[in-house]
């Protein structure tokens, strides 16, 4: 497992946006899952890819994160679930292997490699998930992205 930069395109998500504490993530999570899980189905957007989740930092008491999924192309809002992307260009990336408690650490450990690569942070952060039902907690995949500016690679 280690760090690297890359160049990701651009990709459209289905999404709620909200603006959680940082206890209450988790809550948010399952609460934005379920009205994705309701509104997909109906909103012409397909193919359904991966779930994803993208918020921005530095924050201190509370993240604003967009929970979603990512699709193939915009649609109308629909309730709570707005289009939205993903965005283009240079990303700091780690692939966490196993559980999603090991989200916290796997973030230290990219923001890290960041700061010693001299890497300039934009603030801008996603993570993409194989999906995990019914998958052994131990055996799911976690894609972590941070984007960076043009300096350093």
């Amino acid at each position: 497992m280690s760090c690297r930069i890359m160049t990701v395109e651009r990709q459209l998500t289905a999404v709620v946006k909200t603006k959680v504490s940082f206890p209450e993530i988790a809550n948010a999570q399952r609460s934005a899952r379920a009205a994705l899980a309701v509104a997909l189905p109906t909103l012409q957007a397909d193919p359904i890819g991966r779930p994803c989740t993208r918020f921005r930092t530095p924050a201190q008491t509370a993240l604003e994160m967009e929970i979603g999924t990512i699709v193939g192309q915009p649609f109308p809002p629909q309730g709570e679930v707005v289009s939205s992307d993903l965005p283009a260009g240079r990303a700091a990336h780690f692939l966490l292997k196993g559980s999603f408690e090991g989200l916290p650490d796997a973030w230290r450990i990219l923001f890290e490699w960041c700061k010693a690569e001299k890497l300039e942070l934009l603030g801008i952060n996603w993570e993409i998930y194989t999906p995990w039902e019914g998958v052994d907690p131990d055996r799911l995949e976690t894609d972590l992205y941070a984007l960076v500016g043009s300096g350093n690679s």
